[in-house]
């Protein structure tokens, strides 16, 4: 038996190892395709060709995958014509699109030899992409797909001045794409197709700063957030983020519990329309269908969109820190449900407290939500302490997190992340100093899965440690003068020389009495001389 079980555990770390390095060549061979035919173009900008190429490989390939379960033929090779209209209809149903097989990527990709072919490929990829967009029309997919290749511009001139000079970029494009190894789609290539994403993602961050990063969050940060909203529970019904970006954020459930066991879906609403639709794709490439997911283009905070669907059982954020927003110009906000409860608005030139209550309005009664915040939150007065009041009074803040500083893409600053219940057991708050939980990674911090480890503990075991955890009670918060920064409670560990003061007199005596004897020896001799 233990033989048995040697060889389960060596088969099961190999196959990770071979993961592994399947990952990591993986990753090679997207930061060569990015250098090699990036050219001019801004990287932040390209990367939504080399997404956009990505997508459109993996939905040929997933459509492909869902037609041979159903069909022994082999999809690739079928034409067009043999393809029934009620056969369509069906296969939109299910998938919520439809691809025919001539505008497969390894068929297109195939047809680049002909030089006819070449000559207009812009063209036939851009009615190709249009096609797979307006085959959901009128469907219950619809909105899923709409606008989804807006940002693939095979015209522009990005690409190339010249129709020749695009065409020859796209087709480099699709060869590198293609050279990719996701292995064997029925395993793995799932993981590794939203591994790119990730990964492409995080690079174009890190090198475009704030641009490229201020609505990306770093993985590990998306991690310790999902673990936070899940506690204890093994599955949700709904997760959302009212301010997802590219969705990396509300994917972490699926990776933490698996995505069946999100039992309704992953929702989120994003501003940006670039964004917006990079969300959408990175819920496809991690084979989330359109049943299951909702996201919604749009102002949050002045438009919200999936008022139908709250609430949620978990929300996790990391919003643009301290953005201007309508606040008390507008005096219809005061009477939104979502910001009335508190008396007061956040103040027109920071947002940050209009975002925690309206994630707290949208919290189910047994739910959790852990949002970023920019520390300022914590301490600052006016509208702010107001709200921080009410929060308090009414039990709602369950736990704060001072995070490391230089965590984030284009920005060195410390966070915090403040957990939102509705309903707690007790009416004390748990502050918790993880400004050391990180390891330096090359020119930013990171969190570590010990790290991550650690910090859910102190969250879940809510006891007091020297320098690390204090549980303060509501009536220490109040006589803070609700002043929720974590140093106001867990004291800093103090790391200078202690000096004793008995031993470095008694060092002193001894010195003035060997000062006294050389200076009656030094008189001596002086006047020995003399």
């Amino acid at each position: 038996m233990s033989n048995k079980n040697n060889k389960i555990e060596h088969t099961h770390t190999h196959t990770q190892n071979s993961k592994e390095s399947q990952r990591n060549e993986l990753f090679r061979v997207i930061w060569k395709i990015a250098n090699d035919l990036r050219g001019s173009i801004d990287g932040w900008d390209f990367k939504q060709y080399i997404l956009g190429t990505l997508f459109y490989r993996f939905i040929s390939e997933n459509f492909c995958k869902y037609i041979s379960e159903t069909d022994d033929e082999n999809y690739e090779n079928i034409k067009d014509s043999e393809i029934s209209n009620e056969l369509k209809q069906e296969f939109i149903k299910e998938k919520g699109f439809f691809i025919y097989p001539s505008q497969l990527f390894c068929n297109v990709l195939k047809n680049t030899k002909d030089e006819e072919y070449k000559k207009h490929l812009n063209e036939n990829l851009s009615n190709i992409l249009k096609s797979i967009e307006n085959s959901s029309f009128g469907t219950k997919s619809e909105e899923d797909f709409k606008g989804l290749f807006s940002d693939y511009d095979v015209n522009s001139n990005k690409l190339g001045g010249t129709i020749e000079e695009r065409n020859k970029r796209l087709i480099q494009l699709l060869t590198a794409v293609s050279t990719l190894d996701f292995g064997d789609l029925e395993d793995n290539s799932i993981d590794l197709f939203g591994d790119a994403y990730e990964y492409l993602m995080a690079m174009y961050a890190s090198n475009a700063g704030k641009s490229g990063g201020e609505f990306f969050t770093p993985q590990e940060v998306s991690e310790l957030l999902a673990r936070l909203a899940i506690g204890q529970r093994t599955t949700i019904k709904k997760v959302y983020d009212p301010a997802c970006g590219s969705g990396g954020l509300l994917l972490k459930f699926a990776k933490i519990l698996g995505k069946d066991n999100v039992k309704i879906g992953f929702f989120g609403q994003e501003k940006n329309p670039t964004t917006f639709n990079l969300c959408r794709i990175n819920m496809f490439l991690h084979n989330i269908n359109y049943s299951k997911f909702e996201i919604a283009l749009g102002d949050t905070l002045l438009k919200p969109q999936l008022k139908d669907s709250i609430p949620f059982d978990a929300i996790v954020s990391n919003p643009p820190y301290s953005v201007q927003w309508e606040g008390d110009s507008d005096p219809l906000l005061i009477n939104d449900p979502r910001f009335s409860p508190a008396g007061v608005l956040a103040p027109k030139s920071k947002a940050d407290f209009a975002f925690i209550m309206h994630c707290l309005s949208y919290l189910s009664t047994d739910g959790t939500a852990a949002i970023v915040e920019f520390p300022g939150t914590l301490y600052r007065g006016g509208a702010e302490e107001k709200i921080r009041k009410y929060l308090i009074d009414n039990n709602y803040i369950d736990c704060i997190i001072q995070l490391p500083g230089n965590l984030f893409f284009g920005t060195s600053i410390s966070t915090c992340i403040i957990v939102l219940k509705k309903s707690k057991k007790t009416n004390d708050v748990v502050f918790i100093d993880a400004s050391k939980e990180y390891e330096t990674n090359t020119n930013s911090n990171k969190l570590t899965q010990q790290n991550i480890s650690n910090i859910y503990k102190y969250f879940n075991e809510r006891k007091d440690i020297e320098f690390i955890v204090k549980v303060a009670s509501y009536d220490e918060i109040v006589k803070k003068n609700y002043n929720l920064s974590v140093n106001n409670y867990v004291i800093s560990e103090d790391t200078s020389e202690i000096i004793d003061i008995e031993e470095i007199n008694k060092e002193l005596e001894v010195t003035v009495k060997k000062i006294e004897t050389l200076r009656a020896e030094i008189n001596k001799i002086v006047k020995e001389i003399g």
